[in-house]
């Protein structure tokens, strides 16, 4: 199954972390099949393609509820 999560990046105490659509059987920091956006805990600053999250989400792809809570934020605002 695959599944929408984050991707961790960046330094020690600076993480900004990477949208991703990957195997749900695969690591975290593991290699993604899409990137779909991505969020900056540090400045609040996200960006999500919601056109092909949209068409993620149709073929089946599952998303964790922290990406599900930064969807809703996104398209909130």
């Amino acid at each position: 199954m695959l599944k929408i999560r984050l991707k961790r990046l960046g330094r020690k105490k600076q993480a900004c972390y990477r949208i991703i659509v990957i195997d749900s059987r695969n690591k975290r920091d593991g290699k993604a099949l899409e990137e779909l956006g991505f969020y900056h805990p540090l400045t609040k600053e996200s960006k999500i393609n919601i056109i092909r999250l949209k068409y993620r989400i149709q073929t089946g792809a599952k998303t964790t509820r922290t990406v599900q809570n930064l969807i809703n934020k996104t398209i909130n605002t």
